[in-house]
């Protein structure tokens, strides 16, 4: 563990251990495996770098995202870290020199996509490899019940089978109960030492609103919030990524589409552009950011529902990664749902998973529609309490009113029920309006009791409240692809007056405020222009050497010399992201910037 101290402080430039980094970084040089539950941006990734760094051979990691491997070896080639990895991204020449090189006791750190590992030459090459430890990332996906199931994730036990001796590391951000079950038992890590973290992000401010104008909810956000930042917008179905990253390059944003039926290529661009510019916004479907490494990510949107608080908080984990604040904002509609309980009751899965996905829509619906603080709710659902409201999320900022909605819940089920429970919400509301079109008059539904007894709301109230009511379980829909509502047992109560509904009111939107760039966090005014010089000289250099800004230092770093303003080497060893190699790299250059920026500064500012 000096040894482990040592590395952290000189490579990485930390100079103390977070969460439960320590014990677990001991349980695997002592030779044992672990199991490791630590939120997004926690520093999980240092829970397999040290120990590969101190014990003999190469540490392998298995990475679900053949794009991202090479940033993050980029990452640690900046460190000094000899670093490489295995996909079919290489060519076959420099595939056989990453061979040789990891048979040859070169390597510290090997990446591999799961495939690839799988087969039995890279089996073979391992036989023959000195391996230090074997990391499996985002071990999430071994679950069938998840939202990223990838099967060969479960056959990834052989690697206890075939090298019982060498120790195995578990990481994932995203794992109710039952997932860490299914992890322990797929990959045979029984005598595994679990370590779940809290899953708190307290940086991240959570909020969701109802659907109205998602778009021009989404504009006022980005116009009040993030005029300037990188953010990630995700939506449900690839026509929407793509007419959403057009309707905000339209609007002078740099915004670009990301899904699965984009060409590879084009894929690849875009995220490329999206992890080593600036400002830029990837609009996408949820191919797009698993173990993303880009820290400054200071939004993460949803334009539809996630399908579960699995999903939502593993894509919103996403944002803030640098321990900084950011947003993970949402609109939902009532399509949302809709569409949702379709795809989850219209699939050809067994049964049981039916009932577990229903079950886990259910949850995120519960999220939503919630009046209480929404941290609690959602760390709860991961087993873990919160003693109080957290004071960072919008129903903790601004308390959602509520009424009895009794009356009108009855109103809508009565509805329902008298118009035969064969139409969708958009006729249901007509009706109750007192709409008497052609196809009204044709169904004889102008004539039943409930057409117009709904005049005291309007159009998009109604909508609400049917929303509100297929989220708390009192509407289901039909599978037939039309959206038809249908009542379920729990409405009985209801229209016997029994029991009582309560619905919230709709939050009126905020207003715009003017743009401006949003200056960095806790960071005094007069240090504000040094900072955008370190900035400006960090982004230079990375595009000369071709890799992310923030390989070369995070934003946090930066922010710390421009408050500190070391005057020499070894004050600059003392921020926190400096370690001894990019201290000898980069020192000279970001002292110059400093020292630069102070001749700048007029008398009068002391």
């Amino acid at each position: 563990m000096q040894r482990a101290q040592h590395i952290l402080e000189s490579v990485f430039g930390y100079d103390a251990f977070r969460h439960s980094q320590a014990e677990i970084i001991e349980a695997l040089l002592n030779g044992g495996d672990a199991l490791t539950l630590m939120p997004t941006g926690g520093g999980k990734s240092l829970c397999y770098q040290i120990p590969a760094l101190v014990r003999e051979g190469c540490g392998v990691v298995v990475s679900p995202l053949i794009a991202l491997m090479q940033d993050q070896v980029d990452a640690l080639r900046q460190l000094g870290i000899r670093a490489a990895y295995l996909n079919s991204t290489l060519d076959a020449a420099s595939a056989r020199a990453t061979e040789q090189a990891l048979l040859a006791g070169e390597l510290h750190m090997l990446y591999v996509a799961p495939e690839r590992l799988l087969t039995e030459r890279m089996l073979e090459l391992l036989d023959r490899s000195a391996v230090s430890l074997f990391a499996i990332d985002e071990a999430h996906c071994v679950s069938q019940w998840g939202h990223d199931f990838r099967p060969e994730y479960q056959r990834l036990s052989v690697l206890h089978e075939r090298f019982p001796t060498v120790p195995r590391i578990a990481l994932t951000a995203t794992a109710d109960a039952r997932t860490r079950e299914e992890i322990i038992a797929q990959l045979q890590l029984q005598q595994a030492a679990v370590f779940v973290n809290s899953f708190d992000r307290p940086n991240i401010h959570y909020a969701i609103s109802e659907g109205a104008n998602p778009r021009e909810q989404l504009w006022r956000f980005l116009e009040r919030e993030h005029p300037e930042d990188a953010g990630i917008i995700y939506c449900l179905s690839r026509k929407k990524v793509e007419a959403t990253a057009e309707w905000l390059t339209a609007k002078g944003r740099t915004a670009l589409p990301y899904h699965a039926g984009l060409p590879a290529d084009q894929r690849q661009t875009h995220q490329q552009r999206f992890l080593r510019e600036e400002g830029v916004i990837v609009v996408a479907t949820i191919a797009f950011g698993m173990g993303i490494d880009k820290p400054d990510v200071r939004f993460v949107a949803h334009l539809n529902l996630p399908k579960s608080i699995e999903a939502y908080y593993q894509e919103t984990g996403r944002a803030g990664r640098d321990g900084l604040p950011a947003n993970a904002w949402m609109a939902y509609g009532l399509q949302d749902i809709i569409t949702l309980r379709q795809m989850v009751l219209g699939g050809e899965g067994a049964e049981q998973y039916k009932r577990i996905a229903s079950n886990k829509l259910d949850a995120m619906l519960g999220l939503c529609e919630l009046i209480a603080c929404r941290r609690q709710a959602l760390l709860a659902y991961f087993g873990e309490t919160l003693s109080e409201s957290c004071g960072n999320c919008d129903n903790c900022r601004t308390p959602p009113e509520t009424w009895d909605g009794t009356e009108t819940a009855q109103k809508a089920l009565s509805c329902v029920y008298r118009s035969g429970q064969r139409f969708g919400v958009a006729y249901l509301v007509d009706v109750l309006l007192g709409k008497s079109d052609e196809r009204i008059q044709r169904n004889g539904h102008d004539r039943i009791s409930t057409f117009g007894i709904g005049e005291g709301l309007s159009g998009p109230e109604w909508r609400g409240v049917f929303r509100q009511l297929l989220a708390q379980g009192y509407l289901q829909t039909d599978l037939d692809g039309y959206g038809t509502l249908r009542l379920t047992e729990k409405c009985r109560p209801v229209l016997r007056s029994e029991t009582t509904v309560q619905l919230r009111r709709q939050r009126k939107p905020e207003k715009v405020k003017k743009p401006r760039a949003a200056p960095a966090v806790d960071l005094d005014p007069l240090d504000q222009p040094l900072y955008e010089a370190l900035r400006e000289r960090r982004t230079t250099l990375a595009q000369e050497q071709g890799v992310p800004p923030y390989v070369i230092f995070h934003d946090s770093t930066l922010r710390e010399m421009a408050a500190l303003r070391p005057q020499s080497l070894r004050e600059l060893h003392t921020v926190s992201g400096v370690g001894e190699q990019k201290l000898e790299r980069y020192g000279e250059i970001f002292l110059a910037v400093i020292q630069n920026q102070d001749l700048e500064i007029p008398e009068s500012a002391d």
